[in-house]
Parts: structure tokens; C-alpha cells; sequence
């Protein structure tokens, strides 16, 4: 047996581990039964590749215009990407699997984001000609299908066997739980502690769920060994016990539990016992994932801000990054697109503000760091990711690009926001900067201050850089292999900052770019309201 740790799950294995569950109910359906009522069922397609594919149907309800369906829908939930959904509902007619077959009663699309940022919503149907179908209208919550508690264990021994010929013990602990074959399995190991019959064994974490499938009245076994390091290691004794027995142990009464070796037991009328397992402290506690959060009501707060600075050329030139081609597009609006049309799902009243900076502005021509695109400072606020589009076309032709490149004014600006935010001491509100540059930053002391003090704050900063600079420097600001350090040599708490490159991307699938940007959100959202023991809004002790 060898001792290492397991490996930890690879980076990117944990962006999925969520699991949605949709329960979907109609009101007021179309009655396309001339004898009687509707009988409806409903199919829930997504959208892949372009194409709806089928994933499910629920039961049929009969006779019923406002059914409540107990079949489930279940979806992996990938925050990184644009899921459509669409639930159409059906009267089933003949027992055909067709759906051409059966009378229609109406449809409604959206994206699994949507559903989740609200938990729950009630729109119209819609026929084929987008035309509400008749009153029709159906209700789809959302929930999270997994089980979040984890279960803290503090454990020693006492006057355990004796099993080394020439010295002391060196006992280990291992826990096991039923299996579906009926077998013991493995759930958990605790380290080796030497030389000893009293060991005390460090605290250990695991999910609930690994240790009795979330069954508190489950039985467990407990198994001691000593170790050896040719691997033959000498049992001790064992026991039996389940959660809700451990969960008696409290840090000023710990719980006394006999380990017990059988062979030992048959043969000698006098043992007792091999010795005392002892539960000092056992917790249940809740570990949130993002999609708790969001659930939770959580808002991502989404601003942007744009690099106007005159090393991006001029923006009638087909040579500029900021030259719109007749398809309509370039490489910052690409990249507003790609992370924006994600985000939008995660704020109800979807208004941006967008910023500009590095241009000198009309009349006067100062140069500004934080401007507003739409130029009007007092509301700056963009609708949809459509109005930071418009806004953008819109201030080209009247601002003159110059410079310097200083990140920090807008950095500095919504963490001005992030910081009222932390008043309410609740987990509502995450922000988001996206900032879109083609070069090297002029102001990086400034810079790196004001990304180490945002690092204290709710919210996180992507920077996607454009066209072909060196991006040195932006790869020094995200703190992936390094901890970030500001001029005054205080460290980042956390790593706030993602950078891509766009051009990594060019000639990939527009979706590769939100992937790559997004990925470490969901971690940096839950790590933050942890670090501040904040659970999500209206979430249940564990």
C-alpha cells in the first residue's frame, strides 16, 4: 500500500461537477382535445452545434392543462459556455414517438444560465410563428443536484495493541463504507503516526457523500493497522459505527468507541478490547459551489473597458484593431461578444457600463483614463451586450486615440463598486472587469497596487490582449504561477487576474475564447465569499 496523497483533480475537472436539475409545469395549456382536455407531456431540446437535439421527455399528464410533471430534467451545468434550451410541449395524440404526430401546445427557449440566475421563471409558449399560444405558460425551476456537505474528523487512540516486537505501534486509521457489491470500499486513510499506542491523528475533510453516501444512519467501519513498510501491515482491531454516532463527539465530551480485533475476541475469554478509538470533534458543514451561489441570487456585475490609445492606429484604416471590417466586427468587439453574451445571463437588468481609456475626448481634448463610451458620465450604463456594441461604433469617429496605456484609473473605478458591495456583508453582488488592450500597460506600479488591493474585494479582472504586442507583462499581472506583489511589497490574497491572448484564438470556434477567459470565475466567485465566510443568500445549515 503505498502512502501518497491521491492526485488532485485535474485543473478544469471541477467546472463540471455540477449537475441541474429542471422540474418543469405548464399553466392555462391549449385545449386541442375535442372531448376532453389536453393530455401534454414536455421535450427539452439543446441547442449543439447549431442544431436542437432532443435530451429528455417528461411523463404524460393526463386530462390536464396545468400539469406539474414529476419527471426531471438533469443537465451538466458548465458555467464557461452558452447552453440553449428549448421546452416544447406536446398533447400526446397516438403512442408514436414522433413528435410530428402529436398536437403541438407550444414552446419556450433560453439558456440554462438564465434558468440558474433566477431559479426559477414563468414565460409565455410560443407557437412556430412566435405568437403566444393562447394563455399558455410554463414555470421551470432550478436546483442543484448534489449533495455539498463535508464532514470534518478529529480522531486519536488509546492503549492500542501493541504489534513491534522491539518498540511501539505505528498506527493508521481507515474508513469504509458498504459498496453497491456488498463489499467494504475504501472512503479514507489518515497518516502514519509513529512509535506510539496513544496516537492523535490530524483533522481530516471529506465529502459526505464519500463517507456514507450522504446516509447519516449508514454503517460505517473503522479499521486500525500498524504499519509496515513492507506493505504487511498488522491489523489491530476494527469498528462499526455510522455518522449520526460520530456526530454525538463534541470538543468537551469526545466519543469512546472499543476497537475490537475478532480473532482476538474468540479466542481469550478475558479481552476486553484492542484498545479505544476516540472521536474528539466531528462537523458537518456546508462546502457552496458557484452554482450555490448563484442560485443563491448572487449577481455578476459586468463592466468594460476599452483601450483607445493611438498605438492601435488609426480606426478608418483597414490596419487598425479598432477598424470595424464589413462584416461588421474586429478584435475587441470579438472578444466584448465572447465573454459578454455569457455574463448577461447573470445580471437581471442586464446594464453595463462600458469605459473608455487612453483617448482625448471633445470638446476640450483632455486625455481621460475613465471615460464613458456612451459619454455620459453620469450613467455610463450600456443595455445588453447589443448597447456596448452600439456605443462603441458609435464614439469612434468622435474621440482622437492617444495614450499612455494606464490600466489602473479603471481598475480603481469599479473597485470603488466592489467595495460599497462588501457593506452589505452578504454574497449578492461579484464584479467583473473586462479589459481589452493591444499593448504594454505605462502605469504597471499603479497597476499591480490596484490589482493586489481589488484582490480584498469581490471581484475579478480578464484581460484579453489584441492584435500581435508582447504581452509580457499581462502574463506577470496574472498571478497563475507567482503571487503578485504590489510596489509596496504587499502580496495579492488571491489571484484575481486572467489574461489571454486573442490571438490564440483566431482561427478557433468563438466559444474556445469564453472558455479559456471564463474558466477560473466560478473558483475565484467561491473563493472569495469563503475567504469571507459568507455563505449564499438563502441557503440551509448543513
Amino acid at each position: 500500500m503505498a502512502f501518497t496523497a491521491p492526485p488532485a483533480a485535474p485543473v478544469g475537472s471541477q467546472y463540471c461537477v455540477c449537475k441541474v436539475e429542471l422540474s418543469v409545469c405548464g399553466q392555462n395549456l391549449l385545449d386541442r382535445d375535442v372531448t376532453s382536455k389536453s393530455d401534454p407531456f414536455c421535450v427539452l431540446f439543446m441547442e449543439v452545434s447549431g442544431k436542437w437535439v432532443e435530451l429528455d421527455r417528461t411523463e404524460t399528464a393526463v386530462n390536464n392543462l396545468n400539469p406539474a410533471f414529476a419527471k426531471k430534467f438533469i443537465i451538466d451545468y458548465h458555467f464557461e459556455e452558452v447552453q440553449k434550451l428549448k421546452f416544447a410541449l406536446f398533447d400526446q395524440d397516438k403512442s408514436s414517438t414522433q413528435l410530428y404526430e402529436h398536437d403541438f401546445l407550444g414552446e419556450f427557449s433560453c439558456t440554462l444560465g438564465t434558468i440558474v440566475s433566477s431559479k426559477k421563471i414563468t414565460r409565455t409558449l410560443l407557437l412556430g410563428n412566435g405568437k403566444p399560444a393562447g394563455k399558455g405558460m410554463i414555470t421551470i425551476a432550478a436546483q442543484e443536484l448534489s449533495d455539498n456537505r463535508v464532514i470534518t474528523l478529529s480522531m486519536a487512540g488509546r492503549k492500542l495493541d501493541k504489534k513491534d516486537l522491539f518498540g511501539k505501534s505505528d498506527p493508521f486509521l481507515e474508513f469504509h463504507k458498504p459498496g453497491d457489491d456488498g463489499k467494504w470500499m475504501l472512503v479514507h486513510r489518515t497518516e502514519v503516526i509513529k512509535y506510539t499506542l496513544d496516537p492523535v491523528w490530524k483533522p481530516f475533510t471529506v465529502p459526505l457523500v464519500s463517507l456514507c453516501d450522504g446516509d447519516m444512519e449508514k454503517l460505517i467501519k473503522v479499521v486500525c493497522y500498524d504499519y509496515d513498510s513492507d506493505g504487511g501491515h498488522d491489523f489491530i482491531g476494527e469498528l462499526q459505527t455510522s455518522v449520526a454516532r460520530l456526530c454525538e463527539a463534541q470538543d468537551a465530551s469526545p466519543l469512546e468507541l472499543e476497537c475490537i480485533n475478532p480473532k482476538k475476541q474468540k479466542k481469550k475469554k478475558n479481552y476486553k478490547n484492542s484498545g479505544i478509538i476516540i472521536v474528539k470533534s466531528c462537523k458537518i458543514t456546508r462546502d457552496f459551489s458557484f452554482l450555490d451561489y448563484i442560485l443563491g441570487g448572487c449577481q455578476l456585475m459586468f463592466t468594460v473597458g476599452i483601450d483607445f490609445t493611438a498605438s492601435n492606429g488609426n480606426p478608418q484604416e483597414p490596419s487598425s484593431l479598432h477598424y470595424i471590417n464589413p462584416l461588421g466586427t474586429n478584435e475587441y468587439l470579438s472578444a466584448i461578444w465572447a465573454v459578454g453574451q455569457i455574463i448577461q445571463d447573470y445580471d437581471s437588468d442586464k446594464m453595463f457600463p462600458a469605459l473608455g481609456f487612453g483617448a482625448q475626448l471633445p470638446p476640450d481634448w483632455k486625455v481621460s483614463h475613465e471615460f464613458a463610451i456612451n459619454f455620459n458620465p453620469r450613467n455610463p450604463f450600456c443595455s445588453g451586450v447589443e448597447g456596448i456594441v452600439q456605443a462603441y461604433s458609435a464614439c469612434l469617429p468622435h474621440i482622437r486615440f492617444y495614450g499612455p496605456t494606464n490600466f489602473s484609473p479603471i481598475i480603481n473605478h469599479v473597485a470603488r463598486f466592489a467595495a460599497q458591495a462588501t457593506q452589505q456583508e452578504t454574497a449578492s453582488q461579484y464584479f467583473i472587469l473586462l479589459i481589452i488592450t493591444d499593448g504594454v500597460i505605462s502605469d504597471m506600479d499603479e497597476t499591480r497596487h490596484a490589482v493586489v488591493q481589488a484582490s480584498k474585494l469581490p471581484m475579478s479582472i480578464i484581460i484579453v490582449g489584441v492584435g500581435n504586442a508582447d504581452f509580457a507583462a499581462m502574463e506577470f499581472l496574472d498571478g497563475d504561477s507567482r503571487v503578485l506583489h504590489s510596489y509596496t511589497g504587499e502580496e495579492a490574497v488571491r489571484d484575481i487576474v486572467q489574461f489571454v491572448p486573442f490571438r490564440n484564438f483566431r482561427n478557433v470556434p468563438k466559444e474556445t475564447l469564453a472558455k479559456a477567459v471564463l474558466a477560473e470565475l466560478p473558483q475565484q466567485v467561491v473563493q472569495y465569499f469563503k475567504h469571507q465566510n459568507l455563505p449564499p443568500i438563502n441557503s440551509e445549515p448543513a
